[in-house]
């Protein structure tokens, strides 16, 4: 029987998993940890310092930032949205978007693309 290729990673499985804990702050740094890579969909969680940031940039799926911890601002095509713990933003594909950290914040950025070879869905 082949072995099966996990498609989450970097998490443990079957337990109830504390996904702040996860990430640690960093003086002056945003930290990442990817939890999925695929070619339809992305998760991975963040801890940025006070006033770091992730800069303007587009992405080719809808964005969903959880707040998990702390304040952010965050910036959808000139839009600033000010989003704090238990607060979810989605931001769609193809729109300039950016993420500054108002305090400490961690978050789980989730992205979904639209499916290789998949049209008009």
């Amino acid at each position: 029987m082949a072995e099966k290729k996990e498609l989450i990673k970097n998490i443990k499985f079957a337990e109830p998993v504390d996904l702040k804990a996860m990430v640690d702050y960093e003086e002056g740094r945003v930290v990442s940890r990817t939890l999925a890579s695929k070619s339809n969909i992305n998760i991975t969680l963040f801890a940025f310092d006070k006033e770091e940031e992730i800069s303007a940039h587009t992405s080719p799926g809808d964005a969903m930032v959880q707040v998990l911890d702390g304040e952010a601002l965050i910036n959808i095509d000139g839009s600033k949205i000010s989003a704090s713990a238990g607060q979810v933003v989605v931001m769609p594909a193809n729109v300039p978007h950016s993420v500054t950290a108002i305090t400490q914040f961690k978050m789980l950025l989730t992205v979904v693309k639209q499916p290789v070879g998949i049209q008009g869905m």
